[in-house]
């Protein structure tokens, strides 16, 4: 029980910190992450597919991998993760962002970004959830293959990132893609630290 509730208490620091990333940082600089958010955006603007739609969607898929491959338990800290993210992320919209100056700064934008996403989601990763649908499948792929989870990371946002090129600048596209590399390894050494007990 207390080892439960040790994952649940690192699982929502995660979530806060990825939170508090998102916003203060992506939300303000138009550097944005791959995966299944910029899927998401890529198929409203092809196909107009809402995000509300497409996202509950393609996250559902993940997860659903994701309680085949990794278990009942990974399916429980991650509606905590998921839950914990939204109700943070809501709660930090009562205030103005803190560096709203990080949209004319890119690369700080960037790094500054790949380092709360990659602490926040390497966090919960660690535990055992998955705080996105992408995190969801690149848990289970790593757990099927053996493929680094930077690898994964990388691949898939690489992929939507150019794919995203149909719409969103050069210059975007490059931090973005700064950020995702940078995130990946991030939650890469996280997930695998040694914790003392």
């Amino acid at each position: 029980m207390k080892e439960n509730m040790k994952k649940v208490c690192i699982a929502l620091l995660g979530s806060a910190v990825q939170a508090f990333g998102l916003y203060n940082v992506h939300a303000v600089s138009g550097v944005t992450e791959g995966g299944i958010l910029g899927l998401t955006l890529l198929l409203w603007q092809w196909f107009d597919i809402s995000p509300s739609i497409s996202s509950l969607i393609l996250n559902g898929i993940c997860y659903l991998i994701g309680f085949f491959v990794l278990g009942k338990s990974f399916i429980v800290l991650s509606a905590i993760s998921g839950i914990g993210f939204s109700i943070i992320y809501r709660v930090l919209e009562i205030w103005p962002p803190l560096w709203p100056a990080l949209a004319d700064m890119p690369f700080a934008a960037a790094v500054l970004g790949a380092v709360f996403i990659g602490v926040g989601v390497g966090l919960c990763v660690r535990v055992g959830a998955a705080p996105g649908g992408d995190d969801a499948l690149a848990m289970s792929v790593n757990k099927l293959s053996g493929m680094k989870l930077s690898s994964f990371y990388f691949i898939s946002d690489a992929i939507v990132l150019g794919l995203s090129l149909s719409y969103i600048p050069l210059q975007r596209i490059v931090w973005s893609l700064l950020t995702v590399v940078l995130s990946g390894q991030i939650i890469d050494i996280i997930a695998r630290m040694k914790i003392k007990k």
